[in-house]
């Protein structure tokens, strides 16, 4: 492929990494970002074995590595029986496998580092609103020409249609970690599939920094605003009644602006490629972080991206076979989080009692244990097979 003009909406997980990667083969990239400044948002997430790779490929897996907190297990109980209802081990994939949980913005920063080193130049405070045969239409009514126009502006993308939000969502918060839950674990707890909080240690956002949890509270969208003007001792009592243990937490959380709620949304695009224009990470497809997929599958479409640029000389070709390399596991996932999110967000009375007491027990029967921890993996579906040129090392190497 001919060194190409690319022009990148968005500055997240998606865009920085797409940049990184095609400045990194030559090409001449710029990023857009309508911040005044490129800044993260959110709070934890887990990197899987296989976004682990990518960032390996990028020269970035070992900064991460100092930064995050390695966990070996998933695990939830109901209440208020107790009943353990998951209970997912990385072992079963590999006796040293683990994801890696993160903040946020130690990924950002490690992915911006990367890309300013491969030559990617970001532009702040330009919003995209529009995106055809490799121009992108600025809000200030300015227009730029590129040989390929990239949208990574995530669900929300304007240049995408409009992905419809899923019922629930999450209050997210970034705390001090405190000693009392497992350091390599995501822990969760849940009533019926109505009430859910999770505890997830991410390490550190920098080098010498303070270790943090991510704690989280499931909440419908609609519920938003009640619980913005109802007393926040209120939703303490309701969430320490659920899981006493969390008080030390709970009781840094000041204020209701120390939550953030995170809007969670379902669909894939049906066509996430046109003319000098292509669809990276949530703008193409997205779902319910139930399976903890979202910036795992944007760092393999920035792969694949890469890869499929650098061995097609024709634009058009290329961006076929970036679609042929990603479509079966992104649409495989897309189904699995489709079944999977109603036991665990939902109103649902009986996918709950279902998920207690036989998904459960089956879940601990040989060979579900390996096939659920592949799932959280992301290994369903072989992606880095499709991707080609890209290899699980070290620690992190599956049997």
């Amino acid at each position: 492929m001919r060194r190409l003009s690319i022009g990148i909406a968005g500055c997240g997980v998606a865009g920085l990494a797409a940049g990184a990667l095609l400045a990194r083969e030559g090409h001449r990239v710029t990023l857009f970002e309508r911040a005044p400044a490129p800044a993260p948002v959110g709070s934890g997430l887990i990197l899987q074995p296989l976004g682990l790779a990518v960032l390996g490929e990028l020269g970035a897996r070992a900064q991460i590595e100092t930064l995050g907190a390695r966990v070996r297990r998933l695990f939830g109980r109901s209440a208020p029986s107790g009943r353990i209802v998951l209970d997912v081990r990385y072992a079963a994939i590999g006796a040293e496998a683990y994801g890696l949980s993160v903040h946020r913005a130690a990924l950002f920063d490690v992915l911006l580092k990367a890309g300013r080193a491969a030559g990617l130049d970001i532009v702040s405070g330009r919003t995209v609103i529009g995106a055809e045969d490799g121009w992108l239409a600025f809000e200030d009514g300015r227009r730029a020409r590129f040989d390929l126009a990239i949208d990574a502006l995530g669900a929300g993308s304007r240049l995408s249609p409009r992905a419809p939000l899923l019922t629930y969502g999450a209050l997210w918060a970034s705390l001090n970690w405190t000693e009392g839950f497992a350091d390599d674990a995501l822990e969760q707890r849940y009533e019926r599939a109505r009430r859910m909080v999770g505890v997830l240690p991410i390490g550190r956002i920098a080098a010498g920094g303070a270790q943090q949890a991510a704690f989280f509270w499931s909440l419908k969208h609609a519920d938003f605003e009640a619980w913005r003007a109802a007393p926040l001792e209120a939703w303490k009592e309701e969430v320490l009644r659920l899981w006493p243990e969390t008080a030390p937490l709970v009781a840094q959380v000041r204020s209701h602006e120390d939550l953030i709620m995170a809007r969670y949304a379902h669909r894939t695009v049906r066509e996430p490629i046109g003319r000098g224009f292509v669809r990276v990470g949530d703008a193409w497809h997205c779902t319910s972080p139930q399976l903890g997929q979202g910036a795992n599958f944007a760092l393999l479409d920035a792969l694949a991206l890469s890869r499929a640029l650098a061995t097609r000389s024709d634009l058009a070709a290329a961006l076929e076979d970036y679609v042929l390399m990603r479509e079966w596991h992104v649409r495989l996932y897309q189904l699995a989080s489709f079944l999977f999110t109603p036991a665990y967000q939902s109103d649902s009375v009986v996918l709950p009692w279902l998920r207690d007491g036989l998904v459960g027990p089956v879940s601990r029967i040989w060979p579900a244990p390996k096939l659920l921890a592949s799932l959280v993996a992301g290994m369903w579906g072989g992606p880095l097979g499709a991707i080609g040129g890209c290899a699980l090392e070290g620690p992190t190497r599956l049997s």
